[in-house]
């Protein structure tokens, strides 16, 4: 039996709430409780806000539910929309930056899955490797090296040499 609940426009980064969720990850009911109270991280209690809407949900619905042998089957962190807000910065201008938001979702169940079988929490994706076609860096660092624009490797920042005059101009 699966029950779930989804808290919407937290006001965090997916990112520092996903730090907390991995915590909680495939633990009991209890256990994941007693690791919220006791992890210092700012979106912890909305966390165990929302692990215990879960657990109320599948109390409401099913009533021979055992609450001691939940299990957190499921959670994970959705990115939520962007505020773009503005800072001032040096000289008149203006800096802009995102204010992120989190969707997050726990799904809590008894352990046995539709099939009669047990179910195990999803645990993370193993991390990716590189892809075939990338190439090495040092080799496409020999190669910007190489290739030269108009006037070979200088780089002019402006617009005219000094003054405007030809080079070599009286002696």
């Amino acid at each position: 039996m699966q029950a779930r609940a989804e808290a919407r426009y937290i006001r965090t980064s997916p990112q520092k709430a996903r730090l907390v969720i991995d915590l909680i990850r495939g633990q009991k009911a209890g256990d994941a409780i007693n690791i919220l109270r006791t992890t210092n991280k700012r979106v912890a209690p909305s966390v165990e806000k929302v692990l215990r809407s879960a657990i109320a949900n599948a109390e409401n619905r099913s009533s021979d539910v055992d609450v001691d042998k939940l299990l957190v089957t499921e959670c994970y962190v959705n990115e939520g929309p962007r505020m773009k807000r503005v800072r001032p910065a040096p000289m008149g201008r203006a800096y802009r930056y995102q204010r992120r938001m989190a969707h997050i979702v726990v799904e809590v169940g008894d352990g046995v899955g539709a099939e009669g079988g047990t179910h195990t929490a999803r645990v993370k994706a193993a991390p990716r490797v590189k892809s075939a076609g990338v190439g090495d860096q040092k080799a496409s660092k020999a190669k910007a090296g190489t290739s030269k624009g108009k006037r070979g490797n200088k780089a002019q920042v402006g617009g005219k040499k000094s003054g405007g005059k030809k080079a070599g101009g009286k002696k």
